[in-house]
């Protein structure tokens, strides 16, 4: 790290984290990566010892506050293996203030009791040959809402037109995943989300995420404060840097999803390196922070999700997916006339939700970002060898695409890359995003 790394904010105090209106909420990807593969290797080192079965016990009450979800099946089979055939998860991250810190978020004491879903997330792990891939759907996206269950047995009438983070507002978790489903076409058979506290916690367990900033970023509505160059974030700073969105990029929520989209592959980078998934302490300080997180209320799973066997099977079908295969995308958008929402793209859509069906390789040609919020900077390590060594600081860019010539490697030329395979799909360019051996950095806005 160079003089602009922080880690856990030495020279900064834990400032007072804006709730939302001008900004968005929490994390996600925590609760994919870092829970289902905390619990497959929790299991796998410590299956025979007495930490084994408190951390078991421990997660009945995951059981306990699951939701369910319309044509759920959580029946599982007799051994704990790989989980068969692919696998659509939805993840959110609510603005609750229930149960958080009122010196973190003030604006909680004056709350209206709402929860929506800022921050919505589609991820898909295909079948053989395994690839992951994380559709992000921008919080401000107007989309019809199913009609969707009131908790009572009765059902919510339907709605034609509303911002995507209204469906968890209206219906909790089950109504999101209806909505994703109805704008997708996809069965989404598991479901998680995580309120901020949430967040703050699982970000100390996992010791930090590293992030890298073009400018310094001085941000009042999030209260986060770093200098130009690398970072390592961590708690209530992390969760500044996922939420904001001023100061960076166009100002706008979908720069703020290609800054998470930087944090969630630095994340995935350090999940496969052999500073987490070898470290048997760490594994555990995350699973059972997970488990807390479920008992305080910070973290709710579908009842298809609650079963920790459930989400072995799924950690061990991502686990060694290479970086190139795993890809995070924003749901393709453009601005509704008023300038103030976004509307979907379903033709560009359709094109990317049929090749996850036909579970084709994917490749990207837009930009990283559809709200400048991020450059490619250069390109990681592959999968177990940390990725982060030998990337270029900010200002020293280095194009992704920069390779040796013919003439100095011959044995090019003899095998295709990825994207030149005939099963791989180029992606029209309004689909924004970046796979996670791309290294990216947040621009600050000018």
């Amino acid at each position: 790290m160079g003089a602009g790394t922080s880690s856990s904010s030495s020279r900064r105090r834990r400032q007072p984290v804006a709730r939302h209106g001008e900004l968005t909420s929490p994390r996600p990807l925590f609760q994919v990566l870092a829970v289902a593969v905390a619990v497959v290797l929790v299991a796998v080192v410590s299956l025979s010892s007495i930490a084994a079965f408190a951390f078991w016990d421990g997660l009945r009450t995951v059981d306990e506050n699951a939701v369910a979800l319309e044509g759920d099946e959580t029946g599982l089979p007799p051994e704990i293996g790989e989980i068969e055939g692919g696998v659509n998860m939805l993840v959110v991250g609510t603005d609750s203030c229930e149960g958080q810190d009122l010196e973190l978020f003030p604006r909680c004491a004056h709350d209206d009791g709402g929860e929506r879903n800022d921050v919505t997330m589609l991820v898909h792990i295909s079948d053989e040959p395994r690839r992951v891939t994380v559709v992000s759907f921008p919080r401000d996206m107007v989309v019809p809402i199913p009609s969707c269950p009131d908790g009572s047995g009765g059902y919510y009438s339907e709605m034609s037109a509303q911002p995507m983070n209204a469906s968890y507002n209206y219906g909790g978790l089950a109504c999101s995943v209806l909505t994703v489903e109805e704008l997708t076409g996809v069965d989404i058979q598991y479901a998680a989300a995580i309120r901020w506290t949430g967040v703050i916690n699982m970000s100390d367990a996992i010791g930090g995420v590293d992030v890298c900033v073009t400018n310094d970023i001085s941000d009042a509505h999030t209260g986060l404060d770093l200098a130009a160059g690398e970072h390592t974030l961590i708690g209530a700073e992390a969760l500044q840097f996922l939420r904001i969105r001023h100061g960076i990029g166009d100002g706008s929520d979908l720069g703020r999803i290609s800054n998470q989209q930087q944090f969630m592959s630095s994340l995935v980078r350090k999940l496969q390196s052999g500073g987490v998934l070898s470290n048997p302490g760490v594994l555990l300080n995350l699973a059972t922070t997970a488990v807390r997180q479920v008992s305080n209320g910070q973290l709710v799973l579908s009842d298809s999700l609650s079963n920790p066997q459930r989400m072995v099977q799924i950690a061990m079908a991502v686990a060694d997916v290479p970086y190139k295969d795993i890809v995070f995308v924003q749901y393709p958008t453009e601005y509704a006339l008023d300038g103030n929402r976004v509307i979907p793209v379903t033709w560009a859509a359709d094109e990317l939700f049929a090749a996850l069906a036909e579970n084709r390789e994917i490749t990207l040609t837009g930009d990283a970002s559809q709200g400048y919020g991020v450059e490619v900077i250069g390109e990681a390590g592959e999968g177990g060898e940390g990725g982060e060594s030998g990337t270029p600081a900010p200002g020293e860019t280095e194009s992704p695409d920069a390779t040796a010539s013919p003439e100095e490697t011959p044995e090019a030329s003899e095998s295709p890359s990825p994207s030149a395979t005939s099963d791989a799909v180029d992606l029209p360019e309004v689909i924004a995003g970046q796979s996670a051996d791309q290294v990216t950095c947040t621009v600050a806005q000018e």
